[in-house]
């Protein structure tokens, strides 16, 4: 069973950036589609970026051109840079992994079976 901890969150002004980290423990990842989703209070958890094993990357369109997902399968860690944040980015950011690493990249919730606890994204007006 693999172990997910996010970390990078906090509080930042609009137009600013993070990046965050997801570091997976219990077993490789390498082979697996690595994803971010959010959830922002009082609104379903959505998908946000993903990368599949091979490094082909998958972007919402509220994020597309402002994060770049990004992974090192030596440190098991994928990461997230978040660029030109609005307050629209606040939400609670979750760090997936998926099975599935084939043609599609998966951006639907319920393919991905590891979850981490989450980091606060907090971005001020």
């Amino acid at each position: 069973q693999v172990q997910l901890v996010e970390s990078g969150g906090g509080l930042v002004q609009t137009g600013g950036s993070l990046r965050l980290s997801c570091a997976a423990s219990g077993r490789t990842v390498s082979s697996y589609t690595m994803g971010w989703f959010r959830q922002a209070p009082g609104k379903e958890r959505e998908f946000v970026a993903a990368i599949r094993s091979g490094g082909s990357t998958r972007y919402a369109d509220a994020v597309k051109g402002r994060f770049t997902i990004s992974r090192d399968n030596a440190k098991n860690t994928c990461y997230l840079q978040m660029n030109s944040l609005t307050p629209e980015d606040t939400a609670v950011y979750y760090c997936a992994v998926s099975p599935l690493s084939g043609a599609v990249t998966p951006t639907t919730r319920s393919l991905y079976t590891g979850w981490g606890q989450g980091t606060q994204v907090t971005v001020s007006s």
